[in-house]
């Protein structure tokens, strides 16, 4: 497929190009390629109004990949008429879009982000924000400088659930925060940490820091959450300190795949977070939010409830039932000028957390302790006990 000239001429469509497409781009492929699908998730998940011109003049105009070998769904795209190239400046020569999509590599975010500002167009970057704080001072000021909107992909902010409960501990309608803690055992195997060159590493081959972890990348949504929560605003987040970490590996990699943290805000209310990748079974992320006058959980349907103290039940949904809801909310406040759930600002604490963490040493778990289910890529290294271990002090606040 060749990438040709695209229209120079600012439409009405709104133009979207994709940066990334195999891998989890290939998500992304799903919601740009079938647009009245998109419209559907937008006006079930994403609040009143917001499919109106969401997706039915959405125009998918260009992919953009230094190896679009690795995507599967080729045909597809020139099919759609998708034009394809393999770097941001060779697509800006030639085209233009008003939102750029960056499903892109961590150690990649920052910059890719700052040059789509520069081409003039807003982004959505996938989380986590960037690897280090210097380059979310970098992102900041291209966003200022640029007059554009830049929106990361942490999907739970962009859920009704979650703005919803935002807005009752806002107005302190739970009363004052005390305990937020999350739970999460999602068994990854040794195909995950081979998919790519720097799965599990703290810096690239080539010297680039990218600190791949659970709390950076697959998990990164549920640290993100509690820091979110309680930001003083809807588009700002909370910022971590007096933080004590565990970090544990149990696979062969450079960096941890267990961690067990400890952190408290400015305004005194703890946070901790349990994380696993080498159990044997998955545990959906578990929360427990203790505030003055009632507690948030979620149940065996995943569903986050409040229960007061007088009796009284709210039920706020599911955080995660519109994954992709991000892209049509993002679309809306752009479209409309509102200011996005999940900015920069709301961000920037989980990168400035992660590399505080980074810090404590990664400890090997015992050889004893490891076992090893299947063979090859498909082999899963487990560790006995941990993830009883980990509900246990999930459950009983221990640390």
């Amino acid at each position: 497929m060749k990438a040709e000239r695209g229209p120079m001429t600012r439409s009405k469509q709104f133009r979207v190009a994709l940066v990334g497409i195999s891998g989890y781009g290939d998500n992304y492929l799903d919601q740009l390629l079938r647009p009245e699908g998109a419209a559907e998730d937008a006006a079930a998940g994403s609040g009143e109004g917001a499919a109106e011109g969401a997706a039915a003049d959405v125009l998918f105009c260009a992919a953009i990949d230094a190896f679009p070998e690795r995507c599967p769904r080729l045909a597809e795209l020139e099919e759609a008429g998708v034009h394809l190239y393999p770097d941001l400046e060779s697509f800006y020569e030639k085209d233009h879009a008003d939102l750029v999509v960056i499903c892109a590599p961590i150690h990649l975010h920052a910059d890719l982000t700052c040059r789509a500002l520069a081409g003039g167009s807003n982004v959505l970057c996938e989380k986590p924000l960037c690897v280090r704080p210097e380059d979310a001072e970098k992102m900041m000021a291209a966003e200022r400088g640029s007059g554009l909107v830049v929106a990361i992909g942490y999907q739970w902010a962009f859920s009704d659930a979650v703005q919803e409960l935002k807005k009752d501990i806002l107005s302190l309608s739970l009363g004052k925060p005390v305990c937020l803690k999350t739970l999460v055992l999602w068994p990854r195997r040794l195909s995950y940490y081979t998919r790519n060159s720097w799965a599990g590493r703290i810096r690239t081959a080539d010297g680039n820091w990218v600190l791949d972890s659970p709390l950076n990348n697959a998990m990164a949504h549920h640290l993100h959450n509690m820091l979110y929560l309680l930001g003083g605003s809807t588009e700002t987040a909370a910022e971590a300190a007096d933080i004590r970490a565990e970090l544990y590996r149990a696979n062969q990699i450079e960096n941890y795949d267990t961690a067990a943290l400890q952190a408290f805000t400015s305004g005194g209310t703890e946070l901790r977070m349990y994380a696993a990748h080498p159990v044997r079974e998955a545990v959906d992320p578990l929360v427990s939010f203790r505030f003055e006058d009632a507690v948030v959980e979620t149940g065996p349907d995943r569903l986050i409830r409040a229960r007061f103290r007088d009796g009284r039940v709210k039920t706020y949904g599911l955080p995660d039932e519109r994954v992709f809801g991000k892209l049509q909310v993002t679309i809306r406040c752009i479209r409309e000028k509102l200011p996005v759930p999940c900015g920069i600002a709301a961000s920037v604490s989980h990168t400035r957390c992660i590399n505080s963490i980074q810090d404590f040493p990664v400890a090997d778990f015992p050889g004893e302790r490891l076992r090893t289910d299947g063979g090859g890529v498909d082999s899963l290294v487990w560790v006995e006990g941990l993830a009883e271990e980990f509900k246990r002090r999930f459950d009983f606040d221990s640390f």
